[in-house]
């Protein structure tokens, strides 16, 4: 029999502007949009006061299985996934072994429908000379190729392998822009950096600039749909400006949030590829995001333990954990005016949808999937290491008050966090694309 809820007297983020109207769930779908007075539900939900969102797609995370599980697994980073309201997420190939054959993937593919209590899809990993796979891969967003250092084996540099790939393959391609001859230069110029400040000068302005102008040119030559990963400084987005209809881009929270003066008080927490930036980086990518030329916000998910940061530079890694704060720490930019509730659900949902062609996610409308958050945007919260539920149990933002939190989330119709807890039996679904 099916089974029915109704949300009551939330003001729902719709795609035409918020309302307060009644939502009807079905099973796993969205079946009505303020439905009869007289229809009949099993479950009544009073959301009087609260928002109504569709979930958060976040499109960026590392959740570091298999290989890495003491930092991350597939549980834990959706756990944290369904308490910060997002309802799926992408997850990166540089794993170990890296997701760069049929194997790798259907394997994680596996893993998932296993363990995830939220919805799930993985990229699959460019190395240049795996091209026939990447040709014939259906169950994934897309390729990730990295353009610059970060990960061994996945590097791609080499220009004529970079042809084949935007010339042969047909799924969207996303990529890590960081020049390596830059980052090389400058990390030789600089001994190798002595301080977590020097990773700034290593991986600097130029180096994302010209990996990201790289990128984008074999884009716009082979009219290839291509994303840019987590874009870091004013010089790209003023790039992006004039790019193909079919060139999309993102920015993460640690780029808009944080810059240079924040490794003095967090040191090797804001270590991060690409490098945090200026102040007027944190400007011009928030002018980005409200302009319409950045289109994306993603976390960026990348968690080491604390004992791996606690290392020197530039043995300490690269990577936070982001994942169940972003909604919150973009909530509480709406609070401080930087940006509006139906622009957070554009930049987190709808648009991440459209950008991997996922089906029937991203809004909220009759006929699509019920992933849902309800927000209390006048909640206050601080951040707290001690309540993360992500496997490293820290996060840079520890100590922030934050107005504007999610309460309660649905993966497919099912209630997975609420009441502060996370319903560890649900189980989200494999994302399917409309391609």
């Amino acid at each position: 029999m099916a089974n029915r809820t109704l949300i009551r007297n939330a003001d729902v983020v719709l795609p035409t502007g918020t309302e307060r109207v009644n939502v009807l769930i079905e099973d796993q779908r969205i079946i009505g949009i303020d439905p009869p007075a007289s229809v009949t539900t099993d479950h009544v939900i009073d959301a009087t006061g609260l928002h109504l969102l569709p979930g958060v797609i976040d499109d960026q995370v590392h959740f570091r299985e298999p290989g890495l599980e003491h930092k991350e697994d597939l549980h834990t980073g959706s756990v944290a996934c369904a308490k910060g309201g997002v309802t799926t997420f992408l997850e990166m190939p540089n794993t170990n072994p890296t997701t760069t054959t049929p194997e790798a993937l259907e394997d994680k593919l596996n893993r998932a429908a296993e363990k995830t209590v939220v919805n799930y899809g993985f990229y699959v990993g460019a190395t240049g000379e795996n091209t026939e796979f990447l040709k014939q891969a259906t169950r994934t967003p897309g390729i990730k190729i990295f353009i610059g250092s970060s990960t061994g084996p996945l590097l791609v540099d080499e220009q004529e392998a970079l042809e084949q790939i935007f010339a042969e393959t047909t799924l969207p391609i996303c990529a890590h822009c960081e020049d390596e001859t830059t980052v090389r230069a400058n990390r030789e110029r600089l001994d190798g950096g002595k301080t977590f400040r020097d990773h700034s000068k290593i991986r600097d302005h130029e180096a994302a600039l010209i990996a990201t102008k790289r990128a984008v040119d074999l884009s716009t030559r082979h009219k290839h749909p291509f994303h840019v990963l987590h874009v870091s400084t004013a010089q790209e987005v003023d790039f992006l400006a004039n790019r193909p209809e079919w060139v999309t881009a993102e920015a993460c929270p640690h780029h808009l949030l944080f810059n240079l003066d924040d490794y003095d008080r967090l040191g090797s927490k804001v270590l991060m590829n690409p490098s945090i930036k200026t102040i007027a980086d944190n400007k011009r990518l928030w002018e980005g995001l409200r302009e319409g030329i950045i289109e994306v916000i993603a976390t960026d998910h990348a968690p080491h333990t604390l004992e791996e940061k606690d290392q020197p530079y530039p043995r300490a890694p690269s990577g936070l954990p982001a994942i169940e704060n972003s909604l919150a720490l973009m909530l509480d930019a709406a609070h401080r005016g930087e940006c509006t509730l139906e622009q957070i659900v554009a930049w987190m949902s709808s648009a991440p949808a459209k950008v991997w062609n996922i089906a029937n996610k991203g809004v909220i409308q009759e006929g699509f999937d019920a992933d849902l958050v309800l927000v209390d945007l006048h909640k206050k919260e601080t951040v707290r290491d001690e309540d993360q539920l992500t496997k490293t149990g820290w996060s840079p933002w520890n100590g922030v008050e934050l107005t504007g939190w999610p309460v309660r989330t649905w993966v497919m119709g099912q209630t997975v966090f609420t009441d502060g807890k996370v319903d560890r039996s649900i189980r989200g679904k494999e994302v399917t694309y409309n391609r």
